[in-house]
């Protein structure tokens, strides 16, 4: 499959409105220093504007590791302006993740560390090998985790949290998975095979259904329930201006016959 991006750090491949966004050339931990941070939000930028992205894969190259966190050699140089610029742009680039108006699947092999491990957490659904593990190690190099850390707490709770945040200690796998920080662990090339399908199985659903889907669960982030609970009825509504209910609902009652 021909990339239609194709930086050097960031490449994506569109088959059947599943785009495939990849880390390229950034050492074999897939590490994210200013130039892969910036090549990588530009690609979603792009991806963005199009109308026919359904479903959108983030991945690094190989299965050494997703993203193994953001340029030490960089950082160690950084003084207070240029630490608050470094900072918001890797926060850029997991915004425009978390905001990505189609569904996103994270493909976690190997190491997911510290700023990877928050790229990850602004994806929607975190599928595993059964060989990763997470890290939020900022700490034992002396900065506190920031930005989309704050996700943390409301994925896996504060007590669990706490302890990543504080001890710096990595999980493995089957904790990630029992703790709620990934959907599902797969063995091999089991993973390609089910995120294949998982992706496949989302773009055969409404494109529209499935944004407005995920605009709501953001929106639900910062309401209290009862204001989100009202928020949804003219929502249910608009659906309905989409023809997408119409369409399934015919397929579906076509079947039952």
């Amino acid at each position: 499959m021909t990339p239609f991006i194709d930086t050097h750090h960031a490449q994506a491949t569109l088959d059947d409105g599943v785009a495939t966004l990849t880390l390229t050339n950034a050492k074999s931990m897939n590490i994210l220093g200013t130039p892969a941070i910036l090549e990588l939000t530009a690609a979603l930028d792009a991806l963005r504007a199009r109308g026919d992205v359904r479903v959108l894969v983030l991945r690094g190259s190989g299965d050494k590791a997703f993203l193994g966190g953001a340029d030490i050699h960089e950082m160690s140089n950084l003084s207070p302006p240029t630490a608050e610029d470094f900072i918001t742009r890797l926060g850029a680039l997991c915004e425009s993740v978390r905001t990505f108006p189609a569904p996103t699947i994270a493909r976690l092999a190997g190491w997911t560390l510290g700023g990877g491990l928050e790229v990850a957490l602004a994806c929607d659904l975190r599928l595993s090998s059964t060989a990763a593990h997470y890290g939020m190690p900022e700490v034992a190099v002396g900065v506190p985790s920031v930005i989309h850390a704050v996700l943390l707490p409301r994925l896996i709770g504060g007590s669990r949290a706490a302890w990543m945040l504080m001890t710096g200690e990595s999980i493995d796998a089957a904790t990630a998975h029992a703790w709620g920080l990934v959907h599902e662990i797969h063995d091999g090339a089991a993973l390609d095979a089910r995120i294949g399908a998982l992706a496949r199985k989302l773009a055969g659903l409404g494109p529209q259904v499935l944004r407005q889907q995920k605009r709501l669960l953001r929106s639900w982030e910062s309401q209290t329930p009862e204001a989100a609970i009202a928020a949804t009825i003219p929502e249910f509504g608009r659906a309905f201006a989409t023809g997408e209910p119409q369409h399934y609902m015919g397929a579906f009652k076509n079947r039952r016959r």
